[in-house]
């Protein structure tokens, strides 16, 4: 790695991307320096490249699903060395000593960072991040297959093995995009009896590829219906944008089914008391997982297959991306080639 490194930037509110060289300096105590060789592109992404928040400090790199591998190491860092594969998501860091720290959960730290939001983050050949925000890569997984792990994957597979579901009961999953994808993999690789969810008949091939044992076309059919006919879903995992079908497809949940929000907008949920009370029915939502998480997520992905979709892209079309993104027009994961060798 030479001692620059190019970034893409927004230098202003709603600004345009664009590619900007910097000097990498050494990370201070800590942190680590990481030479980026793939960095995915999330719908989080979106407002972090709009730049409107109140506090924003420009320059503002996005990015928060990064796979590289250490290039430095600051003071009283211990565990990591040079050359070693990591990955870094939507956790970027936290305190250490809250409550929430204290007890593991360290996603929910008041004072969590977020790449691309607390510090400049992964698009870009090169990120400085703390070194308890670093997820060790498995030798067996590629770099840009891993790049999603740190949320897209981690969220998925957390919120799959976290509900508590019957050993082969029914797992339903509703949008089949950049969340869902992963969803339909994991909850069908955990032995369960799963159901895709999704608009129009043309996904329901790759559906079942992935590991769907039903496929449900919301167009046609109205999904809470259609769960119940199958006998009612004891987790339904929401990956969806926006929540709008929400209220109908609690419809489709077993006695003491759970129905797990991952997927999220601006929008609200009405849900009759009695219905839930009646039926025992758990609304919950979801939020990434912590790095040792997204270890045991690509661990697993390693041992049973389980991949990504992704489209690459060079670093430089980032703007494309996020773009494309804004429009949906990809339909899984976009992942963002760096030009650093691993």
């Amino acid at each position: 790695m030479s001692d620059k490194a190019v970034a893409v930037v927004v230098t202003e509110p709603r600004g345009p991307l664009h590619p900007a060289t910097a000097e990498t300096l050494p990370p201070p105590t800590g942190w680590v320096r990481v030479s980026v060789v793939a960095s995915g592109v999330c719908n989080a992404d979106i407002a972090t490249a709009a730049a409107t928040g109140k506090d924003t400090a420009f320059p503002v790199t996005p990015g928060h699903e990064v796979a590289g591998v250490i290039a430095e190491i600051g003071d009283q860092v211990e565990g990591w060395a040079a050359g070693d594969r990591v990955a870094v998501g939507w956790f970027g860091g936290s305190c250490g000593h809250c409550t929430y720290c204290r007890t593991g959960d360290v996603v929910h730290c008041a004072e969590r960072k977020i790449p691309g939001l607390s510090y400049p983050g992964g698009w870009a050949q090169s990120i400085t991040v703390p070194a308890d925000a670093l997820a060790r890569i498995p030798d067996r997984l590629d770099l840009f297959d891993a790049a999603p792990f740190g949320c897209a994957a981690v969220t998925t597979f957390n919120a799959i093995r976290r509900a508590g579901t019957r050993a082969g009961g029914r797992v339903a999953v509703f949008g089949i995009g950049g969340l869902g994808h992963l969803a339909v993999q994991f909850a069908a690789k955990l032995g369960y009896e799963t159901v895709a969810i999704a608009r129009g008949g043309d996904r329901e091939k790759l559906a079942r590829e992935l590991g769907a044992h039903h496929y449900i076309d919301s167009d046609t059919q109205a999904p809470g219906a259609a769960l119940t006919a199958l006998g009612g879903a004891d987790l339904i995992v929401y990956t969806a944008s926006t929540t709008t079908p929400v209220d109908e497809l609690l419809t489709g949940l077993a006695v003491h089914g759970q129905l797990t929000l991952a997927g999220i907008d601006a929008g609200s949920l009405t849900v009759p008391a009695a219905r839930l009370v009646m039926n025992g029915h758990t609304l919950t939502g979801h939020l990434t997982g912590s790095p040792r998480e997204t270890e045991e997520a690509m661990a697993f992905a390693v041992t049973t297959g389980v991949r990504p979709l992704i489209e690459r892209m060079p670093l430089e079309k980032a703007t494309d991306a996020v773009t494309r993104l804004r429009v949906g027009a990809p339909r899984f994961r976009t992942v963002l080639d760096t030009g650093v060798n691993e």
